[in-house]
């Protein structure tokens, strides 16, 4: 049986992460997160809480221990693991050989509205991957996945006149472009240590750049589950931020998480790759297919003073079919109907 490692295993990505390997797989999850953002694993694991002690929560199904959920800063998991490779077992006495896959989600920083009103605070999500680094690279887990962003692309070929769909070789870093704000910098940061970490120490570790992720659970503070909540509340005037006609590349998180895996099995140098949809949708296309769904035709207030990023951010998917033979089987429509009923689901609740 494995032993994996999902940091960040509350959050959005993360979650999905646990529900998918509870489904697909009989390993053992380890789950760390501090719980400054996401709730606790009681809320929504869907397995039976079995007992709790020195700040471990155990889940079982049917035949086996399953998840073992620590309220930890990863930093001093981090830290902890690579002073003592046998942290949990002499801690939390969690029985296992060696760590198997390690999927690297916990952070700080995320959303426009913290990115741009707290820049500094991408500073503790350097130290979360100082100390990550640091440890793969003195533990050498199995195999690990490091997420860094679409943000990490240069900005100039985001522009309402120069937009682009963005291959991943649009990053060189013989030759860097400016990428959106210090957390584009922090994660271009990720991804140089990255590729050090395989060349130079013998880690397997994928990278990713995932393009705007949404799903029927994400939180109200990203702005699909945000949109879909006020077409369901029939909100008019429908306020946008920005004229709207910025535009993403929005996909579903099911897709992404195929994705995560699928490139797991196949790229072990550090090579980041693009998850995404292959399609620029603007917020006004997206406001426009949810208040189909509610059947209302409001009108549109633009908040012109609200962050809006770049212009137009989206990805070409060729070398991630080329190299993994992967692209996404959630079509937009079907996802946003997805959320858009969810969202109804918690209105009547």
């Amino acid at each position: 049986m494995k032993t994996n490692l999902v940091t960040g295993g509350c959050g959005f990505v993360g979650k999905n992460m646990v529900w998918r390997l509870l489904k697909t797989t009989n390993d053992r999850i380890i789950m760390i997160d501090n719980l400054s953002v996401g709730s606790h694993p009681d809320q929504w694991i869907g397995i039976n809480k079995k007992k709790e002690y020195d700040n471990v929560v155990i889940y079982s199904d049917a035949n086996s221990e399953r998840v073992y959920f620590i309220k930890e800063d990863a930093r001093e998991t981090f830290r902890s693991l690579r002073l003592d490779n046998n942290y949990f077992r002499d801690k939390f006495s969690i029985d296992y050989k060696k760590l198997d896959d390690v999927f690297h989600f916990a952070a700080i920083v995320g959303g426009r509205a913290k990115i741009d009103g707290d820049p500094m605070m991408v500073a503790l999500d350097l130290a979360i991957d100082a100390e990550f680094f640091y440890w793969i690279c003195n533990n050498k887990p199995n195999r690990v996945l490091y997420p860094s962003s679409s943000a990490a692309y240069p900005i100039d070929l985001q522009t309402d006149e120069a937009a682009i769909a963005l291959k991943e070789t649009d990053i060189d870093f013989a030759k860097m472009g400016e990428p959106d704000m210090t957390y584009g910098w922090s994660k271009l940061t990720g991804e140089y240590l990255a590729k050090i970490a395989a060349k130079h120490y013998g880690v397997h570790i994928t990278c990713i750049r995932p393009f705007s992720g949404y799903g029927e659970d994400q939180d109200l503070t990203y702005p699909i589950p945000a949109i879909a909540r006020r077409a369901a509340l029939k909100e008019d005037p429908f306020e946008v931020w920005g004229t709207g006609n910025q535009g993403r590349d929005f996909v579903h998180i099911d897709d992404v998480i195929d994705c995560i895996l699928l490139a797991m099995d196949n790229i072990d140098d550090g090579t980041a790759i693009n998850i995404g949809m292959g399609r620029l949708t603007s917020f006004r296309e997206i406001i426009d297919v949810f208040c189909q769904f509610a059947n209302y035709s409001p009108k549109i207030k633009t908040l012109l003073d609200k962050p809006v990023g770049v212009h137009s951010r989206y990805c070409n998917m060729d070398f991630v079919k080329e190299k993994i033979g992967w692209q996404a089987k959630i079509s937009l429509e079907e996802g946003l109907k997805r959320v858009y009923d969810r969202a109804i689901k918690n209105l009547d609740n």
